[in-house]
């Protein structure tokens, strides 16, 4: 399996990170994607240093990095932080720029300073030639930061043919559908376990098999039977047992699925996981 999803920066882990990624790669997690937003520009860089610390290790899941400003944090992307964004983005170890988006639930940025901030870092990662990770979250019961957010998607990404990933869906299949058109991949989290998420399970049901991804979005949303708990990337393995019940399919399938579209998203030998699979 891959977590294409984890905070493994997080200081949640400070105290037992390799003894976590050591359960990740006994429980058949063996390549994590580690988002790199870090607590905010100052830090987004340690996702690549762990990705390089840990490289090589026995027993030890390949770290992925990603690098970006988070919405949250829009309102500290001056010049010096999109300059280190455009660096981080030129390291080999660095698959994607993210996660980036819209978020209108907290508004911890304001809503023109996110749209802007968000611009400019998806035309960063063109120059790069980098998919990107969105995170996409509206204010409550209405589908403002979605319908902001795929609008910028249409005019300024879907041009460049790099696609991404739409991180913890959990948005309507409207959403999805118009998302896959754009090249993107829509991954579940900790969350489409829980049991009153029907509306997340039912869209992990209507996804075709080959544009998912599976994530924990570690250290938050842990999955059932761990929820409230530190999540880990152990525990992906969750989320692919519950969209393998809905779908009725076996999760084994699910894990190779998802490995093979990540594989395929970054062009990397992952995508030679699909000859694991039964006929």
């Amino acid at each position: 399996m891959i977590d294409s999803h984890a905070h493994l920066d997080s200081p949640r882990y400070d105290q037992d990170r390799e003894a976590l990624l050591q359960r990740a790669w006994a429980a058949g997690v063996h390549e994590i994607l580690s988002i790199g937003i870090g607590e905010g520009p100052d830090t987004m860089h340690r996702a690549l240093e762990l990705s390089r610390e840990y490289s090589g290790r026995p027993g030890i899941p390949k770290i992925r990095a990603s690098a970006g400003i988070h919405p949250h944090e829009a309102r500290l992307a001056d010049e010096p932080a999109l300059a280190k964004l455009d660096s981080l983005l030129q390291e080999p170890e660095v698959l994607a720029c993210g996660e980036i988006g819209l978020d209108y639930f907290y508004e911890h940025s304001p809503r023109e300073v996110q749209k802007s901030v968000f611009a400019r870092q998806m035309e960063i990662a063109a120059d790069r030639r980098k998919p990107i990770i969105i995170h996409c979250r509206p204010s409550g019961t209405t589908s403002d930061a979605w319908d902001d957010t795929l609008d910028m998607l249409q005019s300024q990404w879907s041009r460049t043919g790099l696609g991404g990933i739409l991180h913890c869906f959990t948005g309507e299949w409207r959403h999805a559908r118009a998302a896959m058109d754009l090249g993107f991949l829509i991954s579940f989290a900790g969350n489409v376990t829980f049991p009153k998420a029907q509306a997340i399970r039912d869209a992990a049901a209507a996804v075709p098999l080959d544009h998912m991804l599976i994530e924990t979005d570690a250290p938050f949303l842990a999955p059932m039977p761990n929820r409230g708990k530190r999540n880990e990337p152990a525990w992906v393995k969750e989320v692919a047992a519950t969209i393998a019940e809905v779908r009725g399919i076996e999760p084994r399938e699910v894990q190779a699925r998802t490995t093979a579209n990540f594989g395929l998203l970054f062009r990397l030998p992952t995508a030679a996981a699909t000859h694991d699979l039964d006929p």
